[in-house]
């Protein structure tokens, strides 16, 4: 296949939306040409092109999931959504907002904030992430615990097909749906089914009041971490996270030794306080207790979504780093912090780790040589399969991802998932080999 130049890409675009790419990104998923498209029809004329032509295309915006997935290093074509940007409509009264999918979260939450309104999700790295990534991806945060993940809040979505084609899945209101929920079809499909256009959300009002309590334990007690959680997720308190953190990042983040609970609380002033009240009046024995409020707990979070590594950080590490989502039953996110621990000293690595005791799932971020991470990461996904779970790498250098099967096997309904691909996009142009099985 010949490469796509210059020319036969600009009778589809203007010159300044066309970037020649020269140097090669070491986590992959580059274009040999990188556009710029500023509206819905132009993304839609370059894939009719690429589709025409037997070219390949990979998407992105932010940035950030560069590392997640791909074993193609280079397409034809990357596709950059960094210009498509912005408010569609915003119904303040029906609580819900359409927004073009390279719109940056933090942006997107700024401009809700004015009418105290937010969405109910919380991705790694919002200054950068785009609405458009978090919905391909299905990323959530420690929040989810009270939050739900993406397919809970995703309303309508304008999609794109690999044929230029237009469709709509969803609509712009809360109740709109009959019959199968096509969101849910191209939701955490990684970008293999079509381009996001558009994303329509119900949304929820912004907190009167929220904490953070902060519960360390010693570090050689997890059974009295089993014990206060499961008693809290039993009670009647309703925190929206309730995240523990490996001794390791509990010392990065808070300068405390010991597995950190990080609940959160989000209501009325009053509601708050009384549940702060209850973990005060049910703390465990040699625990130390931390609250922070408002401003203070907002600001926990604001460094807890940056410590994971990103694909839009061009800062150059010797040491490499990698990132893996872990899912398992509830209660073996201990087991998993656990085995995170051991790391440090079986591979001479640095390994941070957290995880929702409540809804199961880890993110255990690696640094160190590269024999080390794959190794560790072999371990991890032992582990977590062990557990009746799963392990998908979410962030690691190209050259790496050739050697790890990021994704894990392939489920039982791969079939499915491939016929769905075959059909929807039979030329295979849209991200390559960017999901589970090399579709």
């Amino acid at each position: 296949m010949e490469a796509t130049n210059q020319w036969s890409i600009k009778d589809i675009l203007p010159e300044d939306q066309i970037l020649i790419e020269e140097l090669l990104h070491p986590l992959g998923n580059n274009g040999r040409v990188t556009v710029f498209p500023k509206t819905e029809e132009e993304i839609a004329n370059v894939l009719r092109y690429a589709n025409d032509t037997g070219e390949k295309v990979t998407v992105m915006a932010g940035g950030t999931k560069r590392g997640y997935g791909g074993l193609t290093e280079t397409a034809d074509i990357l596709l950059s959504l960094a210009n498509y940007q912005g408010i569609v409509e915003h119904t303040v009264g029906d609580m819900t907002v359409t927004v073009k999918a390279g719109t940056p979260f933090k942006e997107l939450a700024a401009y809700l904030a004015q009418h105290s309104q937010k969405i109910s999700l919380d991705p790694a790295w919002p200054e950068y992430a785009t609405i458009g990534g978090v919905i391909a991806a299905n990323d959530s945060g420690p929040k989810r615990l009270g939050y739900g993940s993406a397919r809970d809040v995703v309303i309508g979505l304008r999609m794109i097909y690999p044929d230029g084609t237009i469709i709509r899945a969803g609509g712009r209101t809360v109740k709109n749906v009959a019959g199968y929920d096509m969101n849910k079809l191209f939701i955490g499909a990684m970008g293999t089914l079509g381009v996001i256009s558009e994303v329509t959300l119900k949304l929820r009002p912004l907190a009167k009041f929220e904490s953070l309590v902060l519960l360390t334990f010693p570090e050689t007690n997890s059974e009295q971490v089993r014990t206060f959680a499961t008693s809290l997720l039993d009670s009647m308190l309703e925190p929206v996270s309730m995240e523990l953190l490996s001794p390791s990042l509990s010392e990065r983040l808070i300068g405390k030794n010991g597995y950190t609970l990080a609940i959160a609380f989000e209501d009325v002033e009053s509601s708050v306080h009384y549940q702060e009240e209850f973990i005060k009046k049910n703390q465990p024995v040699h625990t130390d207790l931390a609250i922070l409020q408002q401003q203070d707990a907002r600001g926990f979070w604001e460094q807890f979504y940056k410590i994971g590594p990103s694909g839009a950080e061009t800062t150059v590490n010797k040491e490499t780093e990698a990132s893996l989502k872990i899912g398992v039953v509830n209660m073996d996110v201990i087991k998993v912090i656990q085995e995170s621990q051991t790391l440090k000293d079986s591979h001479n690595l640095v390994a941070e780790a957290h995880g929702g005791l409540g809804h199961g799932l880890c993110q255990v971020n690696l640094k160190g040589a590269s024999e080390d991470v794959v190794s560790a990461i072999q371990q991890l996904r032992d582990s977590a399969v062990q557990l009746g779970g799963y392990a998908v790498v979410k962030h690691l250098p190209f050259t790496l991802r050739s050697k790890v099967d990021v994704w894990g096997g392939k489920p039982s309904h791969f079939f499915l998932m491939q016929g769905i691909k075959e059909k929807v996009d039979p030329n295979g142009v849209l991200n390559e080999k960017r999901f589970v099985g090399g579709i």
